[in-house]
Order: C-alpha cells, then structure tokens, then sequence
C-alpha cells in the first residue's frame, strides 16, 4: 500500500456531513465489489476520538495499478458533484500504519429471540422473558449506515481505527475496505 486518494465532501445546505458520508461509502463499496481483488484498504483521517463521526475524509489506500482500476470504475456516478477527489499520490515518508476494522456488535435481542425460539421450541414471551431489550450491546464507535443489496435493511458498519504501529502488516481487505489484521498507512492530511 503505497498509494492513496483522498475523496473529500464538500459542504452541502441540503444534507448533513454524515449522510453524504453514507451515500459515498455505500459507492466506494459497490465499486469494491465491481473491482474485486481484497487489494484495498481505507481510514477516515479526520476521525476524531469521542465522537461517532467519521469526519469528512475518506482516504482509499492501495498500490496506484489498484487505484487505477478502481477509479476507471463508474463507481462514482451520482456522487462526483458532492465530492473533491484528490488524484493518485504516494504515502509520505514516515508515515505509521494501523488497522481500520468494522467491529460488529452482538445480535440484536430480536434476532437473538428468533434464534432461542428456534433451537428451544419456546414462544415469543418466553424468549422476550430470557433476552429482555437490554441485552442489546451498545458500541461507542463512529458508523456509517448502509443499506443491504440484498434484504434492503439498513444497518450500521461500526468502525474502529486501531492503535497507530511502527510497521506495515499485509493481509486482505473486505469489500468494505476494512480488515482485522492488515494495516494502512496513516498519516496527518496534505491538503
């Protein structure tokens, strides 16, 4: 990971920051799917700790023939005119490196209930009397909201930026960008 691009929102009087920010994720994953590969990472270097914002950058990390190929992708129709878009640059010198992962909060109490009343054969009273509603598990992290493909249920991708290491570690990334063990290079914005 040698390479990065910057893609920046740019004010806008009708949306709020952090919906822009999910309409240009929910993008950048469908031009992963398209692109294919697990070759790409991404952060959010204007995260800041204690908020659950992810800022208004997203920094797309990878080698530059990656990037290519991703950015020749339609992936950004539709969203082009809320966006700046940095071209292709190399990693600074000393720059560090940390895991940008999606940490996934337990079940939900609905989704644990259906699945104690399938294995137990019990009622829904019974299963709301043994996963009450508090048993949700609530994450302080910041998230961006997607919408499934597939069920189009919107749910929340949570996501942790991890201690900042001296050294690179590879590995694969999802089509979220996002890994459990494999690093990107971070480093204080240039522009």
């Amino acid at each position: 990971m040698d390479h990065y691009i910057d893609i920046k929102l740019l004010p806008d009087p009708e949306f709020p920051p952090t919906m822009l920010m999910n309409a240009l994720f929910a993008k950048f994953h469908k031009g992963l799917i398209d692109h294919g590969g697990g070759d790409i990472g991404i952060s959010f270097p204007e995260i800041s700790q204690g908020t659950r914002t992810l800022g208004q950058r997203l920094r797309i990390h990878g080698n530059k023939d990656s990037l290519d190929r991703l950015m020749s992708l339609s992936w950004m129709q539709g969203i082009r005119d809320l966006v700046t878009t940095m071209p292709i640059q190399p990693v600074p010198d000393g720059a560090g490196y940390r895991v940008v992962r999606r940490v996934q909060a337990k079940s939900s109490p609905e989704r644990l209930r259906r699945r104690l009343m399938a294995r137990k054969g019990i009622g829904m009273e019974a299963a709301r009397v043994a996963i009450p509603d508090c048993a949700a598990e609530i994450l302080d992290l910041p998230f961006v909201e997607v919408t499934s493909r597939s069920t189009g249920h919107r749910f929340r991708v949570f996501i942790e930026h991890g201690k900042l290491k001296p050294t690179a570690t590879s590995g694969a990334f999802s089509s979220y960008g996002l890994s459990a063990t494999a690093t990107v290079p971070w480093f204080q914005s240039l522009s």
